[in-house]
């Protein structure tokens, strides 16, 4: 039994990892400023079964604020730090930069902050699969450089990676970077792909397709993304001790407890067979309107996690048209389409 600080935890990714935290016996503390980006209602609504539970406490406050950070470091002084809140959404990114320096590095700082002045044994944060940006060699492998980011949002977490690399080697405070691919799943974030399809599927509208519906991503199911959560959490980043200065591994450290991971299903689906899913399962077809790629888009993402699994026996479970089944099921009965 552990206190866990969990940011972001009225965030889908946060809200299931807590959830499984506390399923456990694990001791929770939730950090998030509940803001507006998509409806509040979902984010109060996942709070709401957080809290029903003994073992779980909310604290409302945004990354940002530099000595709230820092007075609930020193008042729960957690065992693990899992950070998930960021803003989210690479799109969003185009147009309120600021908002994501803010977040996702001025917060990060704060966090960093918090655990070098509390020293947890391990903090796990979020990164993405937009790091990869444009290296077009697949699958992705944390061993290849990610110095291209197309976005800014790929770019705040790219940083984070590095932020944390030197907090580890100054301050001792064991550190890894998960590189999530593509996550959905019940409780998701209306943004995204999955739910926003469904949403207009329902209703008759057409819905807008990217990259003429060619692209490819490995979509990763939540409870598989929570897996790798958890168990990274329970097994602390180490010094490296086969890492070479001459010949430097990108993914891990020789000067300090750092690591990074990927965490995705290992498999490239393309778009229109994800939406050939969903139609099946909801028995309706779809309205399409096929459009050219966005800006800061890429054509294909693929995780290779040969590492995550030595590293922590990380075995994605879920196969796509399993997990859009258990995201409609749910869809289905939190709206009452």
């Amino acid at each position: 039994m552990a206190t866990i600080l969990v940011t972001g935890s009225a965030g889908f990714i946060g809200f299931h990892t807590a959830r499984r935290l506390l399923a456990r016996g694990d001791t929770v503390v939730g950090l998030d400023n509940l803001n507006a980006y998509y409806e509040p209602a979902l984010k109060a609504a996942r709070l709401a079964q957080l809290e029903a539970e003994p073992g779980f406490r909310l604290a409302k406050l945004d990354l940002t604020d530099r000595p709230g950070v820092a007075a609930l470091f020193d008042e729960v002084r957690p065992d693990g730090v899992i950070n998930l809140a960021a803003q989210a959404g690479v799109r969003y990114s185009l147009e309120q930069p600021a908002t994501y320096v803010d977040s996702n590095v001025v917060g990060f700082l704060n966090i960093l902050e918090g655990c070098r002045a509390t020293q947890p044994a391990h903090l796990v944060f979020a990164s993405t699969s937009s790091v990869f940006g444009a290296n077009g060699k697949l699958p992705f492998s944390v061993r290849d450089g990610a110095n291209h980011p197309l976005t800014l949002y790929a770019a705040t977490k790219l940083a984070n990676e590095s932020m944390a690399h030197s907090y580890a080697h100054l301050f001792g405070v064991p550190c890894t970077g998960l590189r999530f691919f593509t996550v959905y799943g019940p409780w998701g974030r209306p943004d995204m792909a999955l739910f926003k399809f469904t949403k207009a599927i329902l209703a008759g509208e057409p819905i807008d397709v990217y990259g003429e519906g060619r692209m490819q991503r490995d979509f990763t199911y939540i409870d598989d993304i929570v897996d790798g959560i958890i168990a990274a959490l329970d097994r602390p980043a180490a010094v490296d001790p086969a890492w070479a200065p001459e010949a430097p591994d990108p993914s891990t450290s020789g000067v300090a407890p750092w690591r990074i991971l990927n965490l995705g299903n290992a498999s490239r689906v393309e778009l229109m067979t994800y939406i050939r899913l969903l139609e099946a399962k909801l028995g309706r077809v779809a309205q399409i309107n096929l459009l050219p790629m966005q800006p800061g888009d890429v054509r294909f993402t693929e995780a290779d996690v040969s590492d995550t699994r030595a590293a922590l026996g990380y075995a994605p479970r879920t196969p796509v048209d399993e997990g859009v089944s258990r995201f409609v099921d749910w869809y289905l009965d939190y709206y009452g389409a």
